[in-house]
């Protein structure tokens, strides 16, 4: 992948480490003093691309309604020559104001627009049109927002290295049986799911729909069947030595990728729309999505991420792959380039850990294509300023590297790629397919999810995510924009779900959410012989906050609708806790979370081994 270096730009801001005492944490903290990110209230004069002012009286109204990378194309129209081509109709994804209507609809339509899909429950419709007649599609007021329909594709000894092993013989408060999913609804949005599998079979998918216009749920690529058989693969087959972390939860099966592993936004936000209206009928409480698309619009307008914010808010759990742009070509580090939708503060962004094969978790580290924060998601202010997200993620690492799950009969990846598949199982419905990246490390933590839901039905998505983040074992060596909270820690995360009271969406702000006992005095799990020590902490947009008060009093920030990393408040780079959201006296919280050997991130560029990252280009 090319890279491309910003000229013309040198670092002045300076860091500081600064040891957080929290005696029972593993991590160290480093404040850094960033006069130019995103919670500073001062604006910066320069445009981070071209480095020339841009005045106010410049900035066109009609500009910050347009993604970025429309702008760029419709301010080169002038200068191509082959029209014929730009008069052809493309996708465009539109937001409009409010909830769409028939009046949205007509207008769109005298516009010239033709309808392609309404996304009713998320306030989204894609039509086609010429390129150059958005400019003036934008100048109507109830259009707030226009992007490209967007390509997305496939980012690409389980239960004892998770810790998964450990929680096999509890059983869930509920219903009293033994915990591995049963009853729980995860929707995979991918290539598709093999059903003949002896792995994804025997009624494992409860549904099936094809989102792409093939008119089948079939796997012609073999991705979508290898993520489903981590999460829920039969402990059946092979005396269970592939059975993935869920076994017992249902799979709906939504076609979201063709045969090469790809598909478009368009169809991805389909099937999640269907989703959100489909919960309850099949009890839909996780959505996997082992897929992205470069981020280019800050979450606040990326489609995708109004999409699965809408799922989070109605109390669905959505895992999002990171990407797998950890490194470049010649192998130095990249930051910045978690994908979307991965990059809203709603869903769980997963990285990919290698194991190299061992339960033990000592020699554990992070792949080095896991993709690393902070997000680079922007937006236009009214200065015509380019303002980055900048969020923190990812949120956890699970194990990702050279995992191995079933292969669909004639898939793609194995007929392009032979060398992954599994020699020894020859048969069609059990062969096996060994693949890395971290489409393979957010099925692990999905099924994780549906262990705590099945542990506690009533637990929603924030404090599922907090959950998952305060288990999680920090790595020794790195910061949190490489592994977030810390590596996947299934049996402490499902050991603090049992201890949370049933009733916990019944309770008030400050009261206490543990139904017996307080929190263990030592704060680690044993895994495969080892003593793994929780992170015993939480990270929101900007920073990281640790105490016991995260896991034993109630939380504004756990309720359906707010989003948990949304927590800390910035006026005037001054750091902010809202005491309707997190309690001062057993929270402490650090600003600024360090990225190691002297990076730096300054006014929307990523400093990263001598190379310069900007604009979100790698």
């Amino acid at each position: 992948m090319r890279l491309t270096k910003l000229r013309g730009v040198t670092a002045s801001n300076t860091l500081k480490k600064r040891k957080i005492v929290d005696p029972s944490c593993s991590l160290l903290f480093f404040a850094i003093v960033l006069s130019s990110l995103v919670f500073s209230s001062q604006a910066q004069d320069r445009d981070t691309v071209s480095g020339r002012a841009r005045t106010r009286s410049s900035v066109n109204r009609q500009d910050q309604k347009i993604s970025s990378d429309l702008r760029d194309e419709l301010a080169h129209l002038s200068q191509r020559r082959q029209t014929s081509r730009l008069s052809q109709s493309r996708s465009f994804i539109i937001q409009t104001e409010g909830t769409v209507n028939t009046e949205h609809l007509n207008r769109l339509q005298a516009a010239g627009a033709r309808i392609e899909r309404t996304y009713g429950r998320i306030n989204l419709v894609s039509v086609r049109l010429p390129l150059e007649r958005v400019a003036s599609l934008v100048k109507d007021s109830s259009i707030t927002f226009v992007s490209s329909d967007r390509k997305v594709q496939a980012l690409g000894h389980l239960e004892a290295t998770t810790g998964a092993t450990q929680v096999r013989s509890l059983v869930s408060q509920l219903n009293q049986l033994p915990l591995d999913g049963r009853g729980i609804g995860v929707a995979v949005l991918d290539s598709g799911i093999d059903e003949s599998h002896a792995l994804t079979g025997g009624g494992r998918v409860v549904y099936r729909q094809d989102f792409t216009g093939q008119g089948n749920g079939t796997d012609a690529s073999g991705h979508g069947t290898h993520v489903a058989s981590l999460i829920a693969g039969s402990p059946e087959f092979a005396a269970g030595a592939y059975a993935g972390i869920a076994p017992g939860a249902n799979l709906i099966n939504l076609k979201v990728l063709d045969s090469s592993g790809r598909g478009s936004t368009s169809a991805l936000l389909a099937a999640l729309d269907w989703c959100i209206a489909n919960k309850d009928a099949y009890n839909i409480r996780i959505i996997n999505m082992s897929l992205g698309s470069l981020a280019v619009d800050s979450y606040l307008t990326d489609p995708l991420c109004l999409a699965v914010r809408r799922a989070h808010d109605v109390g669905i759990v959505v895992v999002c792959a990171a990407g797998n742009l950890g490194k470049a070509g010649n192998g130095r580090k990249i930051y910045g380039a978690i994908h979307s939708p991965g990059i809203d503060p709603s869903v769980i962004t997963v990285g990919a850990a290698n194991t190299f094969g061992t339960n033990e978790r000592l020699d554990d580290v992070l792949a080095t294509y896991s993709s690393r924060g902070p997000t680079r998601g922007m937006r236009i202010d009214e200065n015509g300023i380019k303002r980055y997200d900048n969020l923190t993620k990812p949120d956890l690492i699970a194990p990702g590297n050279k995992l191995i799950g079933a292969y669909a009969s004639g898939g793609s990846l194995g007929i392009d790629h032979p060398e992954l598949k599994i020699e020894g199982a020859a048969a069609p419905g059990a062969q096996l397919l060994s693949l890395s990246g971290t489409s393979a490390s957010a099925p692990v933590v999905a099924g994780a999810v549906a262990l705590l839901l099945q542990a506690n039905p009533n637990l929603t998505p924030n404090l599922i995510k907090a959950i998952l983040m305060y288990s999680a074992q920090p790595l020794k060596g790195y910061s949190n924009f490489d592994q977030g909270a810390g590596l996947l820690n299934v049996e402490g995360a499902v050991r603090l779900a049992g201890m949370i009271t049933p009733a916990v969406r019944s309770l008030r702000n400050g009261e206490s959410m543990l139904s017996e006992h307080g929190l263990p005095e030592s704060q680690s799990s044993n895994i495969a012989g080892e003593n793994c020590f929780w992170s015993k902490g939480v990270m929101l947009n900007y920073c990281f906050a640790t105490g016991d008060g995260l896991m034993s009093k109630w939380q504004g920030a756990y309720s359906l609708g707010p989003i948990l990393t949304d927590t800390v408040t910035y006026r005037n780079r001054q750091q902010q806790i809202d005491e309707n959201l997190l309690l001062r006296d057993q929270i402490s919280v650090t600003q600024g979370i360090g990225i190691p050997d002297g990076r730096t991130l300054a006014d929307g560029v990523i400093y990263a081994d001598g190379v310069i990252y900007a604009d979100g280009v790698i």
